[in-house]
């Protein structure tokens, strides 16, 4: 047992490396699929049918294909065949913003069609035009029904990072992987991963469900 934790603190220094990378990439990804899920989620509500084709194609087809195997495709397929050189980091966020804004997409959706449609009619009866009555008066109620599953996402987000290793970023299981390979002790190395996974996640979700509750508690107020 004291070999077990002598051995954790000498690897600590690259692990907690390889977690800030991890966090950087989730946020970075989840903030950029946020737009991108938005714009997506405003398509598939809109009247134009045009629009809400290209929304329902483009959730189909993203969630259709496994973050493994979108990480293989756009950054060895597309980027190695057109000779387009970016960073492993640069294409670990677009390619988990690709995979999250679909669906944030659905996120989004779903939480405006929750908030019920005379709200909208009355802010328009009113004479509020319809972006103003959308982002002042649906979006504030609708957000508050989506933070839950906005939160989910990012946690899942936070797991697939773990994917990337497959594209050479230097990620908490990169890491961890390059550790095992110097030294040939898998289990020892890999359970302090799984702790660190375990603590990260447990910590998101005891934010999720304290800002949910306060989000209940200021809609009850």
């Amino acid at each position: 047992m004291k070999e077990y934790f002598t051995l954790l603190v000498e690897v600590l220094p690259s692990l907690l490396e390889g977690l800030k990378l991890t966090i950087l990439i989730a946020i970075c990804a989840l903030f950029l699929a946020t737009i991108i899920g938005l714009l997506f989620g405003f398509a598939s509500i809109s009247k134009n049918k045009i629009l809400n084709k290209i929304a329902t194609i483009y959730v189909g087809l993203v969630r259709g294909i496994p973050v493994f195997v979108l990480a293989y495709f756009f950054y060895f397929g597309i980027c190695g065949s057109i000779g387009l050189k970016i960073s492993p980091f640069t294409a670990s966020v677009i390619v988990l913003s690709i995979n999250a804004s679909a669906f944030l997409c659905e996120i989004f959706r779903g939480g405006i069609l929750a908030v019920d449609f005379g709200q909208m009619e009355a802010a328009r009866s009113l004479g509020i035009p319809y972006r103003k009555s959308m982002s002042h008066v649906i979006l504030p109620q609708a957000i508050k029904i989506m933070v839950p599953s906005i939160m989910n996402q990012f946690i899942t987000t936070l797991k697939d990072t773990s994917i990337l290793s497959v594209i050479t970023v230097r990620e908490l299981m990169m890491n961890s992987q390059i550790i095992v390979a110097r030294n040939f002790l898998p289990f020892q190395i890999y359970s302090y991963t799984v702790i660190f996974y375990i603590v990260i996640v447990s910590l998101l979700t005891f934010v999720s469900k304290k800002l949910e509750k306060r989000l209940n508690y200021d809609s009850r107020g």
